[in-house]
């Protein structure tokens, strides 16, 4: 199974941001479409502990927030840390 896993929808701009993000830093991750998906819903809710915007972002099992989140550790370079963890 993938070490980065996005739940987001399909009109969602910040699901959009952070893709792209992921995209551009060449890595795999899993997407759960949870418009497509709506059980995956009280999933994301339970493993985000309670958060219910899209996306909620999760790299080596750890809950790292949604898209402003994620934007703040590449503004802190933190997130490549992060990111290089999954390699290691």
């Amino acid at each position: 199974m993938n070490n980065i896993i996005i739940y987001t929808k399909a009109y969602c701009p910040y699901c959009v941001r952070a893709k792209a993000l992921l995209k551009h830093k060449n890595v795999e991750f899993t997407e759960f479409d949870i418009g497509q998906q709506p059980e995956l819903r009280n999933e994301m809710i339970d493993k985000s502990n309670g958060s219910y915007t899209v996306p909620q972002i999760f790299i080596g099992g750890k809950h790292i927030g949604g898209c402003d989140e994620m934007m703040a550790l590449e503004a802190q370079g933190r997130l490549d840390l992060l990111l290089n963890e999954l390699v290691s």
